[in-house]
């Protein structure tokens, strides 16, 4: 796929596309919800922006989207410590982010319209459990569990007994975020947008559908290649 977004394209229809450009047109204060009708041009002439700057920052979003694994076969084939360093690059921060970037979109969907669509209410109290815990998770991850496995994988640990009750830890730990993930997506009814959903809204089950396939991606990494190594 090639970088098609050009002075034409409508704001709307780039963020329905590609929905972390969003995090673009915010910085930019573009209006991508109720003013998102009008093409990259005109957002820009209305808030006095470079369109060349627009289109490169666009285009930074698009291509890091691209460069997303789509194949983790080649994995089953790599050292547990160059898989480590993968999964903290290209899941960990990755992750980190887009809690951080997502968390105000969700809290504002709730709050505007929680009164006539509840389910929003719980998809908020939902992800903020989800966003405490893999964060937390992540951390136990980098500071103790890895450390270990490569203490494991090159015969240094201590306790090997103690490490490998560790890396069964964090298998129980994944099945309670993927639980929280279930609950998000039987909430939604599979991401399904009622009819009077706005950009925002819209915005926010798009990023939560994605969070959900980054967070499986990041799992399966763990669980099924790197995990079996040592369990």
């Amino acid at each position: 796929m090639s970088f098609t977004i050009t002075a034409n394209s409508l704001v709307k229809d780039i963020v329905n596309e590609l929905p972390k450009t969003s995090d673009v047109f915010k910085k930019n204060r573009i209006d991508f919800c109720c003013g998102g009708n009008i093409p990259l041009s005109d957002a820009v002439s209305q808030n006095n922006l470079n369109l060349e700057t627009l289109l490169e920052e666009l285009k930074a979003v698009f291509e890091k989207y691209e460069n997303e694994e789509k194949d983790v076969d080649v994995w089953t084939n790599s050292d547990s410590n160059t898989i480590i360093n993968h999964v903290i690059s290209n899941y960990h921060r990755v992750s980190e982010e887009e809690l951080k970037m997502l968390s105000p979109y969700v809290t504002k969907v709730s709050r505007v319209h929680g009164d006539n669509h509840p389910e929003l209410l719980e998809v908020n109290e939902l992800f903020f459990e989800f966003k405490k815990e893999l964060m937390e998770h992540m951390t136990k991850e980098e500071e103790v569990v890895f450390p270990l496995i490569k203490q494991i994988a090159d015969g240094t640990v201590e306790n090997r007994e103690e490490a490998i009750s560790m890396i069964v830890e964090l298998e129980k730990e994944h099945d309670h975020a993927g639980e929280i993930l279930r609950k998000i997506r039987a909430v939604t009814s599979d991401f399904m947008l009622p009819l009077d959903a706005c950009g925002t809204y819209r915005l926010v089950y798009a990023r939560l559908e994605a969070l959900e396939g980054l967070t499986f991606m990041h799992v399966h990494l763990e669980n099924n290649i790197l995990f079996p190594r040592y369990i």
